[in-house]
């Protein structure tokens, strides 16, 4: 005998005390897939044979399988299960989580077991119990099928039981995870022949007709480039000539360039062809009279395709899911028969709307799950995607559009209904919202806080799993409560910055040598230095035009843009400065003709806007401003005093005189290297604005690109408006080249020299990976005076600076690696319309990790 069991089932073994259950299961699963609840009574005991504790151990038998059934793992419960209320409890569970339950009965001759527990000493029951439960397990066996069990294998001796060597695994019928496409999904037909035909033309498919054969239905259909079709159901009815859609789509199914699963519509039209009573309407009547005229066998061929349809498929390693009506996380990859109703009609709420049609519970508002979800049944005005799924019936035979998902591209492709085939009870357009508003931000108007409360474990592309503390967690919240923008137009949050290693050099702290050394240790050949503005970190999110803020952003009358800082707060407290800013940026950008050479309506801007001053004034006026004040009012004075001193003989003044001196030499220079930074603003030509990546546009995120192409790009904008833009200097260093690594140095001398703050050095590549896995994404080294605001007027002491070459870094590397990877995590989710949930999390996270103990100074 071969046994058979679904790789995701629940495998109930069957048998008296002593036959054999453990032995077998533990020759043939994997131990972690075994549930004994002998073990289970030892767990909770200390003692498997304690009866008194089977409860207790059964609900740890239940639990456990609960949960892994929950994730989708073969479970195997091994114990005497030979009466049906013990049983009953397994076929629930296994109902509960939509999976097949398989019985596997050890029926060997009591004689059997008696002698093999007289052999064990912790089995010192009498042979009344073993004559029970054989008697229990013989009343069993014959209504094990009615009881719910799917496949029933009964062994009735030990060489049977000796002959099964292996169990084999099958896949479920809907486990297509190795079919990964590209697919064109197509929405519910409804016997529009004319436009299926038209669409697939569209899609590239070519269509011939042939002479009927076993494999078709005198349609030969050519997919271009691999591709597959995939029918979300309802073929059938209401339309004019659903035996030709039947003809064509059975073709493409039987010479495998099409998937189909089955539509309420298609499996009413099955059980009329197969003789069950069903009423004639809703569309059937028109079926029915089509298909007169049709031979029985092709009305053969067609019930026996229709009972073969499966309720759903799982594509593309269990990212795609296709089903007629959708269908729920729990329910995707499995069988069942509460899987299969859901897959043709949905969930209804029981309620009955003012057109007489059932209201349908929107599953899709609540849906988290990882797979992007394809399905039909409601016409809809529109496709459009909502929590990662999409309805694609957009209503043909009532006169709206036959349209195609073409996947991975995520591109809708439709064809205009000819004429208006049948008269929808409840009009295409009636649930459609006044405003212009997509389902999805309707429904991402609020967000969840228990999304973002807690430890918290985001997925990035580019680092695997981020940890989020819990006490960090809390941090952002409260910042992005009650300080942030609008959460809509917050779509990134740009990443810290570690600097360079220590200088070995006795006079320098930071020193370009160790920035181009960090990446050129690592294999990097090239990299690019950009001057370091000193100014503030600003995120521009810029539209087109209003329409665009509302289409692409969901926000309403908050203008066509926002400006906001590294911490998602507004930028400019003053709503007409910044309306005017993001108009005098728009303008630069629609005169340079970006929205048209990147195809976009959007951008997402990275940049410094200056001066200091105009962000940082209280920090200014509170901390530096305030320092230099006092010690620039008060060291003269100490000085002009110690050198009176000093004249009238007193030499012990003389070392006092020098230490004095030096300090109010060295606040002179720290006044100096702040008043750099800072001017007078008084209208936005006294901004300067200088960008460094163009983040992001529609459809794409610019990671993918060079540091030389966000640089070549960005100054033909700043030429668009150089009053505003500042093109930010940079030179493009062969690390392998020693004049060219020289010449880098020296212009980062000559930069601070001239009192710069210093340059940024990033690898040529945007996202650049070395030895050590990620690297980091850009390392800043600053000027000798900017370290002077930095770490205070005399760090550059001595005994100072050699204390600060003691700083640590792998922390602030740790955090910019991390909120790197978030950052651009964000984004990508933005540009492929994820829930804004999603987008928020990645951002979320970001501020939360700023929020971490590492030295601000760094």
């Amino acid at each position: 005998m071969e046994i058979k069991v679904p790789e995701l089932s629940l495998v109930v073994l069957i048998g008296v005390s002593g036959s054999g259950k453990s032995s077998f299961a533990r020759r043939l699963f994997k131990r972690t897939e075994i549930l004994s609840s002998d073990e289970c009574r030892a767990l909770v005991s200390d003692d498997e044979n304690s009866q008194a504790s089977t409860n207790d151990a059964f609900d740890v038998l239940y639990y456990i399988a609960g949960k892994r059934l929950k994730n989708g793992l073969l479970t195997v419960v091994d114990a005497t299960n030979v009466q049906k209320e013990s049983r009953k409890g397994l076929i629930d569970l296994a109902r509960t989580y939509h999976c097949l339950p398989v019985a596997i009965v050890l029926d060997l001759p009591e004689k059997v077991s008696e002698e093999r527990n007289l052999s064990r000493p912790d089995r010192n029951f009498g042979g009344h119990v073993i004559r029970q439960q054989a008697q229990q397990l013989k009343k069993s066996i014959r209504n094990l099928k009615h009881e719910g069990f799917r496949q029933i294998y009964v062994l009735k001796s030990i060489d049977e039981v000796e002959a099964i060597l292996d169990i084999k695994r099958e896949k479920l019928y809907n486990d297509k995870k190795d079919e990964t496409g590209p697919f064109d999904i197509i929405g519910d037909v409804h016997g529009c022949f004319d436009e299926l035909k038209e669409l697939l033309l569209k899609l590239g498919y070519e269509i011939n007709q042939v002479e009927a054969n076993n494999s078709n239905f005198g349609f030969e259909v050519i997919a271009p480039e691999n591709r597959k079709a995939i029918f979300v159901g309802d073929l059938v009815d209401r339309g004019p000539d659903s035996p030709s859609v039947l003809r064509l789509v059975m073709s493409m199914v039987n010479t495998g360039v099409a998937y189909c699963v089955p539509g309420n519509h298609d499996l009413k039209l099955q059980k009329y062809l197969n003789g069950k009573q069903v009423q004639l309407k809703h569309g059937l009547e028109v079926t029915v009279q089509q298909l007169e005229n049709k031979t029985s066998e092709f009305k053969k061929s067609v019930e026996q395709f229709l009972y073969s349809l499966i309720s759903h498929y799982v594509f593309d390693n269990g990212k795609l899911v296709v089903a007629h009506a959708g269908l729920k996380e729990e329910m995707q990859g499995r069988g069942s028969g509460a899987v299969r109703s859901f897959c043709l009609y949905g969930e209804t709420t029981g309620e009955i709307d003012e057109f007489g049609l059932p209201v349908r519970h929107n599953w899709a508002k609540e849906y988290r799950g990882k797979a992007k979800v394809v399905y039909g049944h409601t016409p809809v005005p529109e496709a459009e995607w909502l929590n990662k799924t999409i309805d694609i019936d957009t209503g043909c035979v009532f006169g709206g559009k036959l349209t195609a998902l073409r996947y991975p591209e995520e591109e809708l492709v439709s064809i205009k209904a000819k004429q208006v085939y049948c008269e929808p009870i409840r009009p295409l357009d009636f649930n459609e919202s006044e405003n212009k508003l997509s389902s999805q931000q309707e429904y991402d108007d609020l967000l969840n806080i228990e999304d973002v409360t807690g430890k918290r474990i985001v997925q990035t592309r580019l680092r695997n799993n981020i940890t989020i503390k819990e006490e960090n967690s809390i941090a952002a919240l409260e910042v992005m409560s009650r300080f942030a923008i609008n959460p809509k137009w917050l779509i990134y949050l740009p990443p810290t910055m570690s600097p360079c290693a220590t200088s070995e050099l006795p006079e320098f702290l930071e020193h370009p040598a160790q920035a181009l050394n960090y990446y050129k240790k690592r294999g990097i050949e090239k990299v690019v230095c950009e001057e370091k503005h000193m100014g503030s970190r600003a995120v521009l999110i810029i539209c087109k035009d209003e329409t665009t803020a509302i289409k692409r952003f969901g926000v309403e009358n908050e203008g066509i843009g926002v400006c906001y800082t590294r911490t998602g707060r507004n930028f400019f407290n003053d709503p007409e400065i910044e309306k005017a800013f993001i108009a005098r940026v728009n303008q630069c950008l629609t005169n340079t003709n970006f929205w048209d050479k990147f195809n976009t309506d959007w951008v997402c801007l990275d940049a410094e806007l200056m001066p200091w001053s105009a962000k940082a004034q209280a920090l200014l006026k509170d901390q530096y401003a305030s320092v230099g004040s006092a010690a620039g009012g008060a060291l003269p004075v100490v000085e002009q005093a110690l050198q009176m001193a000093l004249d009238r003989g007193i030499k012990d003044a003389l070392p006092s005189l020098e230490k004095f001196a030096a300090k109010n030499k060295a606040i002179g220079k720290y006044v100096k290297a702040y008043q750099n930074y800072c001017w007078t603003v008084e209208s936005i030509d006294d901004y300067k604005l200088a960008p460094f990546h163009i983040l992001a546009t529609e459809g794409q995120v610019h990671v993918n690109k060079t540091h030389e192409w966000h640089m070549t790009n960005i100054e033909e904008i700043c030429q668009g408006d150089t009053k505003l833009f500042i093109a930010t200097p940079y030179k493009i260093v062969d690390l392998k080249d020693q004049s060219s690594f020289g010449e880098a140095v020296q212009w980062w001398l000559d930069l601070t020299s001239k009192g710069g703050e210093g340059m940024v050095v990033k690898p040529y590549d945007f996202i650049a990976y070395g030895s050590d896995g990620l690297l980091q994404p850009a390392v800043k080294c600053r000027g000798s005076e900017y370290l002077r605001i930095i770490y205070g007027p005399e760090y550059d002491a001595p005994e100072n600076i050699d204390r600060l070459k003691n700083r640590g870094l792998s922390r602030k590397q740790s955090l910019a690696l991390r909120e790197f990877a978030l950052g651009v995590e964000g984004l990508e989710r933005f540009v492929k319309k994820e829930p804004l949930r999603r987008i928020h999390e990645s951002v979320f996270g970001v501020l939360a990790l700023e929020s971490e103990d590492v030295d601000p100074r760094l």
